[in-house]
Formats: structure tokens, C-alpha cells, sequence
């Protein structure tokens, strides 16, 4: 009987073990179709409004489980010094890393080449979810690289506990 009890602990902790991980690598993740929904905007300089830029190629992955879950890779022609005149640059930007089956995305790769100074991350808009921004980072290849990143009010509110702070938008 012992044998048996122990060998159905050992099973069930088995499945638990691989149902949890398809639950955080793959189940709560949609793809995001280019065009309904999968677009990529930048905000400009001028109107401090977020417009949608050239790009081709675009794959997408978001859930409804957490904002920071979003994460697209795109190709464009706009050059990085164009958009460097044009769009709102971000600074301190660090890209999240996306599950292994996501591969056109490397947040390794787009990290050290965003400490290089080799690829420049722009903000794609701000508090995309109150809290977060979105965060577009462009490889001087073409290729380009969004998340969402969490920024001052949300590190204070989700990360610290504390009240939303006054120079913060209210909290939906």
C-alpha cells in the first residue's frame, strides 16, 4: 500500500509539474495577427503622439494574464538616424525575455546590443496599460523589437507598494 501511495505522490507531482509549465510557457498566449491589432507605433517628437512607422514581417504574442506578456518583432526600412529625428527616444530600456517557441525574439541579443549603443530603443507609447509603457527597439539592420516595460509610477506602485504618487496619471 505504502508503495502504491508514494508512487501516485510521485505521478501527480510529475503532471502538476508539466501542466504548470504549459500553463506559464504556452497557454495564456495569443498570437497577434498583423493588421488587427499587430501594429507598431512610435511617438513622434512633434505631436508626442504615438504613429504607426513602415514594417513588414510582423509577429506578435500578448495575453491577458499580465501587461509585461507582450512581446512583436518586425523588419523596417526607416533608418535608425531617421527615426532618431523623428520619434521619442527611451532610455533605460531592458527588453524581457519571451518563451524559447518565440524565437524571433531574443531579449539577450537585443540587450547587449542595446548597450553597445548599436540598436535604439524609442518609446512606442506611454502607459500602453497604466503603469507600462511600450517600448520599440530598432537594430540598424531593419530589425525591430517591442515589449512593455514597467515605468516610474508602476515601479512605485507595483514593485515598492506604495500610493500612486501625484506627479502619476490616475489609476484607472
Amino acid at each position: 500500500m505504502g508503495k502504491f501511495l508514494a508512487g501516485s505522490i510521485f505521478v501527480s507531482a510529475i503532471a502538476a509539474g508539466i501542466l504548470m509549465y504549459y500553463l506559464q510557457v504556452y497557454a495564456f498566449y495569443d498570437e497577434i495577427p498583423a493588421g488587427a491589432g499587430g501594429r507598431v507605433e512610435v511617438v513622434s517628437l512633434t505631436t508626442d503622439l504615438p504613429e504607426e512607422i513602415i514594417f513588414e514581417d510582423f509577429e506578435g504574442i500578448d495575453s491577458d494574464s499580465s501587461p509585461l506578456r507582450y512581446r512583436a518583432c518586425f523588419t523596417t526600412p526607416q533608418s535608425q538616424a531617421m527615426m532618431t529625428e523623428t520619434y521619442v527616444t527611451f532610455e533605460d530600456a531592458t527588453p524581457l525575455t519571451a518563451p524559447a517557441w518565440f524565437d524571433c525574439y531574443d531579449a539577450v541579443e537585443v540587450g547587449e546590443a542595446l548597450e553597445d549603443g548599436e540598436a535604439i530603443a524609442f518609446l512606442g507609447q506611454k502607459d500602453i496599460h497604466w503603469g507600462f509603457d511600450r517600448v520599440v527597439a530598432i537594430m540598424p539592420d531593419g530589425r525591430g523589437f517591442v515589449w512593455h516595460q514597467m515605468n516610474a509610477c508602476g515601479k512605485e506602485v507595483f514593485e515598492d507598494g506604495r500610493p500612486v504618487p501625484d506627479h502619476c496619471p490616475p489609476r484607472p
